[in-house]
């Protein structure tokens, strides 16, 4: 299998993402998700195949199915005659509005894992969150609680923060309006895809502010709702007491057992490793959007 891991489009380039690679479109903007694959904020030497293409309609899925929560920048998957895309790029971009991006990553966890796991072994807290005694690693929250990040340059990692800091960042109205939304939206996703035989234990939204006719809006941005910005765990084993990922936490449960300091240059990664997430990918689109990938 072959993984996309970069595009060169003769439109203007407008910027180069871990993942995604966009490109000026007139006042909007195309967006080409590779099979690209971050971990701690380092990007690999190999892709993912399939990956880019699992991405795109994914979030194509959840901008339109979350419309009645929030605006989105979704404009559409079909290039236009006048700009016709190489046919391996099909299936993994599509035309955006342009926004201004707000400056934060709208976390929010229903479940205790990974780093806030850590964190609250240690103080009882999730990004000091005060939770109730007794939980363990996968345990369900008494409700899903929002715990903004910075958004890191490349090369760099994400920093949890306090709300007066998201507050200092972004604005009072807006820290309110965004916090709001990316729990609207978390609860949404969370009881569908538990009907489809899945977890969502947490996820992480971006925001931007468009400007039409002398007004503000924001919007939801970036992908949505992917198992590159997700975790999701299958069902059937979360009941049996087993937190079995269908995301790239596969990939970091993998690089932790190397003991890798997380820094570049990133390790190899396996034929094995690459195979296994590759089918998870696959396997999480299948369920969330009852539709198999024309491979």
């Amino acid at each position: 299998m072959d993984a996309l891991l970069t595009s060169d489009l003769q439109l203007p380039k407008f910027r180069k993402g871990k993942v995604r690679d966009s490109y000026e479109l007139g006042r909007d903007l195309l967006m080409i998700a590779t099979d690209r694959l971050s971990a701690f904020d380092v990007v690999f030497n190999e892709g993912i195949p399939h990956k880019g293409e699992v991405l795109n309609k994914i979030s194509i899925f959840w901008f339109s199915k979350t419309k009645n929560i929030i605006e989105n920048h979704f404009l559409t998957d079909q290039m236009p005659p006048a700009h016709k895309l190489p046919g391996y790029l099909n299936g993994r971009s599509m035309i955006v509005k342009r926004t201004e991006p707000l400056m934060l990553e709208c976390v929010v966890r229903g479940y205790i894992t990974g780093s806030g796991w850590k964190e609250y072994q240690q103080k009882g807290t999730v990004c000091g969150i005060v939770l109730p005694k007794g939980l363990k690693n996968g345990s369900k929250l008494p409700k899903p609680i929002f715990t903004p990040s910075t958004k890191a340059e490349k090369g760099l990692h994400d920093e949890n923060i306090s709300e007066n800091k998201a507050i200092e960042i972004v604005g009072k109205e807006t820290y309110k309006t965004i916090k709001q939304k990316s729990l609207e939206l978390y609860e949404f996703a969370r009881d569908y895809v538990e009907k489809h035989g899945l977890i969502l234990a947490d996820t992480k939204f971006e925001f931007g502010k468009l400007s039409q006719n002398g007004k503000e809006q924001i919007i939801l941005i970036d992908e949505a709702l992917t198992p590159d910005s997700s975790r999701y765990w299958l069902k059937e084993k979360y009941d049996l007491g087993v937190l079995e990922s269908m995301d790239k936490q596969f990939v970091r449960d993998y690089l932790e057992k190397l003991g890798w300091n997380k820094s570049p240059p990133p390790p190899p990664l396996p034929k094995e490793i690459i195979e296994k997430t590759s089918k998870r990918y696959l396997d999480a689109y299948e369920m969330i959007t009852g539709e198999n990938l024309d491979l």
